[in-house]
């Protein structure tokens, strides 16, 4: 046996690191992030099969601007079979559903904006092949991304002159984008429209007061969408209402009566107290906003002086934002005319009740008839038109004027 030289030990010894660097290389390869990574349990002694399976996690690794709605996961050529979604830094768990067919995978409620999150994936293919995915990644933050609050909410039933109305917590400088991403549709079949009042507030009607008994369904479609210059959507949902019986009520200030048509039925005369002729009460069309079987009036609220501060006004609904309420009157001045023969009020349409809103009155009766988003009408009042902004009185605009504030 001939003993190899020394030059000769040096190349087997170069020749032996070498292919030890190259099982390494073969033995530590790939990526932790990759959609598929292989196992060996085929048949084919020393090679590894490739799964099929490619899972995609819909918030990149490494993004700061994620979807707190439609993250998730998703599978092609196999099934997910484990998820795990946590609060990065934490290991607060996400909880999630994976679904039936083991081809998505989701949260089961709306992630936190703001708020770094981890997902570990793995799915396997029809033969048994493994695969991985994980992603590291921020949802968007509060700074960067807008959300509107809206008026009705869903399931609600309320009456025909009830607009859609948001009002975003940004200034919206793309309105065109914002407004085509929500859409209001009427299964009566009315043409509905958005109009702009300013750059934060956002209104839908149709020409005429709502269709009685329709339904209206609001399509919010915002997640991802640029309202202005680095500033995103986050709202991704459906709300459906209803259009309840039609109440329109008339307030004639010259007869101090209101008249309250059902259905297009004259249903039912009330006398009423307007604005004094210090203090008028607007003219228009207002829409209920809101009601309260008691509430708190304090006159310096609505910039006068200390004239009132009454700690239990009963069945008080608001008609402007401004403060014009129609709503029961306990307090009125028997040195006065009755109801129905002078208005003494400080702007508000007011009814005859009682102290703790329990009488049999005609101010209980409206209340307890009345609907968010029924109609009043002031006519003959000495003071202006209410602003269209001014509450929820959009219908004081033509149609044309109307279409005008449209940005889509």
């Amino acid at each position: 046996m001939t003993t190899p030289n020394k030059a000769a030990r040096r190349a087997l010894g170069a020749c032996a690191a070498l292919m030890i660097g190259a099982l390494t290389l073969t033995a530590c390869g790939g990526n932790a992030n990759a959609d598929a990574n292989s196992d060996s349990k085929s048949g084919d002694k020393g090679s590894a099969k490739t799964s099929t399976a490619q899972i995609v996690i819909s918030a990149k690794d490494g993004s700061t601007d994620a979807s707190i709605n439609t993250t998730g996961v998703k599978v092609s050529g196999g099934k997910l079979t484990d998820v795990k979604m946590t609060v990065a830094g934490s290991g607060q768990v996400v909880a999630g559903s994976i679904s039936g067919d083991g081809g998505t995978w989701k949260p089961n409620e709306q992630l936190e904006r703001g708020t770094k999150y981890q997902i570990s994936a793995t799915a396997k293919d029809s033969g048994g092949h493994t695969a991985a995915a994980n992603s590291i990644f921020t949802t968007v933050t509060s700074a960067n991304s807008f959300i509107g609050t809206y008026t009705p909410d869903n399931g609600t039933t309320v009456g025909v002159g009830m607009p859609v109305s948001f009002n975003f917590d940004k200034v919206i400088s793309d309105k065109k984008a914002v407004q085509s991403h929500i859409t209001v549709t009427s299964s009566g079949g009315q043409k509905v429209v958005g109009h702009w009042f300013g750059s934060q507030r956002l209104d839908f009607r149709p020409e005429e007061y709502w269709k009685a008994g329709s339904k209206v369904t609001m399509n919010i479609d915002l997640d991802g969408v640029q309202g202005a210059k680095g500033v995103y959507g986050v709202q991704k949902k459906t709300v459906t209402f209803t259009i309840g019986r039609s109440q329109v009520s008339t307030v004639d200030v010259n007869t101090q009566t209101m008249t309250i048509v059902r259905d297009g039925k004259t249903f039912k005369t009330v006398p009423v107290s307007t604005g004094s002729p210090q203090h008028t009460t607007y003219n228009g069309q207002m829409v209920i906003s809101e009601k309260f079987v008691q509430t708190r009036m304090n006159s310096q609220s609505v910039g006068l002086g200390g004239e009132y501060d009454i700690p239990d006004v009963p069945h008080a609904m608001r008609l402007t934002t401004s403060g014009t309420f129609i709503h029961g009157n306990y307090w009125y001045n028997k040195g006065n005319p009755p109801f129905g023969r002078e208005g003494t009020s400080h702007g508000c349409v007011g009814l005859a009740d009682v102290q703790g809103a329990q009488g049999a009155t005609n101010a209980k009766w409206f209340y307890d008839n009345s609907l968010i988003g029924d109609v009043v009408i002031v006519k003959n009042s000495p003071d202006k038109t209410v602003a269209p902004d001014n509450g929820l009185n959009g219908w004081n605009l033509s149609w044309s004027d109307w279409i005008a504030g449209s940005a889509a």
